[in-house]
Formats: structure tokens, C-alpha cells, sequence
């Protein structure tokens, strides 16, 4: 996948940024830490500048996290809760359930939006529940791309200053992708075991 990602960069400069970020926003496991990093190695080696790079991929994740708030957006709360009538027997959800987590997004959904975007994976995904609870799409706007302008900077600026040594960036970005996978995992079995614990008390 390396190959056919620099291969698109380097015959499409920007646009080529611009496209393949919307995509690993709509198809996470795209890694943009190769195409930020490679595209600051570009702004080494072509006409290319870091400006441009930055301004490019935050186009493009702006983009694709408009797109799965769209999703979100169709699955809104009403829907999820025709889902519960219908299956809520089976997967143990109630309508309690639903618009608890719809209360827990409108209260912290911002911070979670604008820290999710440092978080592999998870950057693009927190889209989809922020349309979801109908958060207001300026402030879903805003700080989507902040949280994106600051991540796509310190990217592309290590793959400019590395330049042949870019894919270095890459090597520390999967061991920082596993911390936070492991750091997740562990949030998860917590949550699992909580609400298995409640469920076992009703």
C-alpha cells in the first residue's frame, strides 16, 4: 500500500494529498501517517511547499469527516431507537441506554471531538456519533479542523525535516498506534465488564 500511496502523491502533488486524506478519513485503515510524512519528504524534493501540503490534507480530512457526520446524521436517535424497539431484546440496549449516550455526547462531545483527532483510527470514526447527537456542525467544523490543521503540521514538518528519512516518522507513528490501541483495549474490557456486571445485577 506504501508504494501505491507515494506513487499517487508524487504524480498529483496536492490534489493527490487532498484525495487520498479524504479517503483514510471514509476508510481509516488508509495510514495517513505515510502521507503526511511522505508528502513533507515532497516539499524536500519537488515544488511542493509545507503550506501547501498542510492546507491539502486539511482539505481533504475536513472532507471525509463531513461525509461520516452525514452518516451520523441518519442515524440519529429517533432511528437508533426504532433499531431498539425492534432488536433492543437481543442486544440489551434500551431506550434509557441510547439517550444516556446521546447526554454523555452533547455535554463532552466537543473536547471528544477535538482530542479524537490526535487518536489513530478513532480520528475519523468520532464523526459519525458527533452527527449522531446532531452536534452543531460550525462547532463540529471548527474544531475538527483545528484538531486536524495541528495534527497534519507536526506530521508533515517531521517528514520535511527527516526528508529521506521520512518513513522513520512512520516506524514511531505504529508504535504510538499500538499504545493507544492497547490503552483502548483496556477501556473497552472496563466498559464490557461494568455493564456486564449491571446487567447481571438486573
Amino acid at each position: 500500500m506504501e508504494n501505491w500511496l507515494t506513487d499517487i502523491m508524487s504524480e498529483y502533488g496536492y490534489i493527490g494529498v487532498l484525495l487520498l486524506i479524504a479517503l483514510e478519513n471514509i476508510f481509516p485503515p488508509i495510514p495517513s501517517e505515510i502521507i503526511l510524512t511522505f508528502g513533507g519528504f515532497m516539499t524536500v524534493e519537488s515544488t511542493m511547499t509545507i503550506p501547501g501540503v498542510v492546507l491539502a490534507a486539511t482539505a481533504g480530512s475536513v472532507i471525509g469527516a463531513v461525509l461520516l457526520y452525514w452518516v451520523g446524521l441518519q442515524l440519529d436517535v429517533e432511528r437508533l431507537e426504532k433499531i431498539v424497539n425492534r432488536w433492543g431484546h437481543v442486544l440489551r440496549i434500551t431506550k434509557k441506554d441510547i439517550h444516556r449516550a446521546d447526554a454523555w455526547f452533547d455535554r463532552y462531545g466537543p473536547w471528544t471531538v477535538f482530542f479524537c483527532r490526535f487518536v489513530p483510527l478513532i480520528r475519523s470514526l468520532i464523526s459519525i456519533p458527533a452527527g449522531m447527537s446532531n452536534m452543531k456542525f460550525p462547532l463540529f467544523l471548527v474544531l475538527t479542523a483545528i484538531g486536524t490543521l495541528i495534527w497534519n503540521i507536526v506530521l508533515v514538518s517531521l517528514g520535511a525535516s527527516l526528508g529521506n528519512s521520512w518513513d522513520v516518522v512512520v516506524e514511531y507513528m505504529e508504535v504510538y498506534s499500538r499504545i493507544i490501541y492497547a490503552i483502548l483495549l483496556v477501556i473497552v474490557v472496563f466498559v464490557v465488564f461494568k455493564f456486564a456486571k449491571r446487567l447481571k445485577k438486573a
